[in-house]
């Protein structure tokens, strides 16, 4: 199942059908479901917060230390199974094919994170602080290959190996690889939040053009409708302009390479010790 690696927030748009993709998606849903189950899914009380988010009636600042504790024997485990984590340090980090992992709680970023450049870092970096927050565990949840790629749109900046690798240096507590392809591209927004509620988010991280589903049916907007959603607004450069992979794959091919890698941060990341790195990506961010 290997492709081509990820990047920012990410669109899903719809593909081609046929009876053979359909019999192929019933077939993969049910192996999944017989497979690769970690935890039963749970039907979900919500209720408006002061801020006027759907959250879970039981979520509350803190969870329980149980339910960390549990994810974290998971991860031994799902890195061996799944193979993602091969080849550099992913002892910290479970890595999960997409509809694997059930969660009792957590907070989850999602994104196609090709480059792992710094606005990137921010989703992943104030994810890990909310989860740290609520004591739950971290979820990092990205595609292969980015919808761009997929669609012939761009060139990945990294490969899928490389981009596991960066983001596993933030030391969520979950990577989820969601495997694009023509049958994924045909899911429904329905679909995609079906699949987020096994993972029970207490919050769910964003930046602020998010869409999924065919058609780009599902907004930020509609997120927050279903989960407790913090869109955060696009990280800027010194000079305003909005720091994205786009950007960068224009400077590379303009021979402003210099320029491109100040845009990924990833130099002062990868040479700071692992205590400092969730302070590095803090570039400006724009107001909303």
């Amino acid at each position: 199942m290997q492709h081509r690696p990820g990047t920012n927030p990410v669109t899903l748009l719809v593909g081609a059908t046929s009876e053979e993709t359909l019999c192929a998606h019933e077939e993969r849903r049910k192996v999944s479901h017989h497979t690769a189950r970690t935890g039963p899914s749970r039907t979900m009380t919500r209720s408006h917060g002061p801020d006027g988010n759907d959250r879970p009636a039981d979520a509350t600042p803190q969870a329980t230390e149980q339910s960390r504790s549990t994810a974290r024997k998971r991860k031994p485990e799902r890195a061996m199974t799944t193979g993602l984590g091969e080849g550099f340090d992913s002892s910290a980090v479970a890595f999960h094919r997409d509809g694997e992992l059930a969660l009792e709680a957590c907070v989850v970023t999602i994104g196609a994170f090709d480059g792992v450049h710094r606005g990137h870092q921010e989703l992943i970096r104030q994810t890990i602080a909310a989860a740290q927050r609520r004591g739950v565990a971290a979820v990092v949840y990205t595609f292969d290959p980015p919808p761009k790629v997929y669609f012939g749109q761009a060139e990945a900046l990294i490969s899928l190996r490389e981009k596991l690798k960066r983001i596993a240096t933030f030391a969520p507590d979950h990577i989820i690889v969601a495997d694009f392809n023509r049958i994924y591209v045909r899911r429904t927004a329905a679909d995609f939040l079906a699949e987020l509620r096994r993972l029970q988010p207490r919050e769910v991280v964003v930046g602020e053009d998010f869409r999924f589903g065919s058609c780009k049916g599902g907004t930020a907007l509609l997120l927050r409708q279903h989960f407790n959603t913090r869109i955060l607004p696009p990280v800027r450069c010194g000079n305003g302009e909005i720091v994205s992979s786009s950007r960068i794959r224009s400077l590379r091919r303009s021979g402003l390479a210099a320029a491109a890698a100040t845009l990924e941060n990833w130099r002062d990341i990868v040479t700071a010790p692992p205590a400092n790195r969730s302070g590095l990506a803090q570039p400006e961010a724009a107001s909303q």
